[in-house]
C-alpha cells in the first residue's frame, strides 16, 4: 500500500490534505502539507503563450507535473512544435521544444509528469493548434508549528498497543 506521503500527493481537492512527517521514507523537520490540483490550457492561433505563475511564499513550493499535450477539435494535419520557456539551474531563461504534433501521425504525447518549477510559459511556435496541455500543480507547504506534529506523535503512542508473545501451549493429546 502506498504512504500517506503519495496518498496526498495525489489528492485532487483543497479539502482532501494530507500531513507527512516521519513516515515511510520521509524525513523532516517540520509537517509538510501537500495539495495537488487539475492544471490545463489551450494554445492555439488566437492565444499563442501562455504562463504559469504563482506568488512566491516562505515555506511553500510549487510544482508543476505536466502529463499530456494533445491537439483537440479543429486542428488540422500540420506540425504543432510547443516549446517551454522556463529558468535552468543558473536561473537563466532558456526555451525548449517539447513536442511536434500532428493529426495525422502523433495527435498526443504523453509527458509522465514532467515536472517545472513556476514561473513557466508554454508558447505555440508553429502551428495553429489548437494544443491542450494538462497535468497537476502541486503545492507543497513547510509548516513551522512543531507543536502539532509532537501533538500528532504523542496520539500515535497512545493508539498503539503492546504485542505479547504467545503462551506456548502443552503437549498434543
Amino acid at each position: 500500500m502506498a504512504d500517506r506521503t503519495t496518498a496526498t500527493s495525489t489528492s485532487l481537492s483543497p479539502g482532501s490534505r494530507g500531513r507527512a512527517g516521519g513516515g515511510g521514507g520521509l524525513r523532516v523537520s517540520a509537517p509538510v502539507t501537500m495539495d495537488s490540483f487539475f492544471f490545463g490550457c489551450e494554445l492555439s492561433g488566437h492565444t499563442r503563450s501562455f504562463t504559469f505563475k504563482v506568488e512566491e511564499e516562505e515555506g511553500v513550493e510549487h510544482v508543476l507535473a505536466l502529463t499530456m499535450l494533445c491537439l483537440t477539435d479543429g486542428a488540422k494535419d500540420e506540425c504543432n512544435v510547443v516549446e517551454v520557456v522556463a529558468q535552468n539551474h543558473d536561473h537563466q531563461e532558456i526555451a525548449v521544444p517539447v513536442a511536434n504534433l500532428k493529426l495525422s501521425c502523433q495527435p498526443m504525447l504523453s509527458l509522465d509528469d514532467f515536472q517545472l518549477q513556476p514561473p513557466v510559459t508554454f508558447r505555440l511556435k508553429s502551428g495553429s493548434g489548437p494544443v491542450r496541455i494538462t497535468g497537476r500543480h502541486q503545492i507543497v507547504t513547510t509548516s513551522s508549528d512543531v507543536s502539532e506534529e509532537e501533538e500528532g506523535s504523542e496520539e500515535e503512542e497512545a493508539e498503539l498497543c503492546p504485542i505479547m508473545p504467545a503462551k506456548k501451549q502443552g503437549g498434543r493429546p
